[in-house]
């Protein structure tokens, strides 16, 4: 079942976090596709060419998406990338980008160390992150009878509904986004409430 609503970030943020002279500089920001998170990542590793390690971790849609994906840039395999992505697997989080520029202070931390160090500065970046709810919607045109306006509008005003506009011609015209949880319920009371008379088409969109 696909997540409806989730929270997504509304900007960018930055932490820094140092352990044994190694500096982690940690930076969120949102991202709705691969491309948008991967143009980001590629920002950063031009803002930070000394760098040792960029290491990075996406959730490009809804939280249970499949678009996602990390690396470990470089560090031992399954000590940045991975730690890095449960993090935001278990945030809660969508449409979202996290990378970690690491300057190396000369001292090895070890698999464990490293796994931490890589968890504890995505938590910390996560902490300060302002968000806003992304509501996944469906677009609905409606056409139908005048006799059944009333009993349309009372309709969507008990649903998560926003956008609504109508044309009044001929027949009244409506459109309105739907929150995705409550679609299914909304077109067959519509039909219900129209007696069958009502023309209905949809297409999924993303509001926040």
């Amino acid at each position: 079942m696909t997540i409806s609503s989730y929270p997504v970030p509304t900007q960018t943020a930055q932490s820094e976090l140092e352990i044994k002279r190694s500096k982690f500089l940690t930076f969120a920001a949102h991202a709705d596709s691969r491309d948008t998170a991967e143009a980001f990542i590629r920002g950063l590793r031009m803002q930070h060419p000394q760098a040792n390690h960029v290491c990075w971790a996406y959730i490009a849609g809804a939280p249970d998406t499949t678009v996602r994906s990390m690396s470990d840039d470089g560090e031992p395999s399954g000590t940045a990338g991975m730690p890095m992505l449960k993090v935001l697997q278990h945030s809660g989080l969508g449409d979202i980008v996290v990378a970690v520029v690491r300057y190396f202070g000369g001292t090895k931390l070890g698999t464990g160390g490293l796994q931490r160090a890589y968890t504890d500065a995505v938590v910390r970046v996560l902490a300060d992150l302002p968000t806003v709810i992304k509501v996944s919607r469906t677009l609905l045109s409606l056409i139908y009878d005048y006799a059944h306006d009333d009993g349309v509008k009372r309709l969507l005003a008990r649903y998560d509904v926003a956008d609504v506009k109508a044309d009044y011609g001929e027949q009244v015209k409506v459109s309105a986004a739907v929150s995705n949880s409550d679609i299914n319920a909304v077109k067959a009371e519509l039909v219900n409430v129209t007696a069958g008379t009502i023309i209905l088409l949809d297409n999924k969109i993303s509001c926040k």
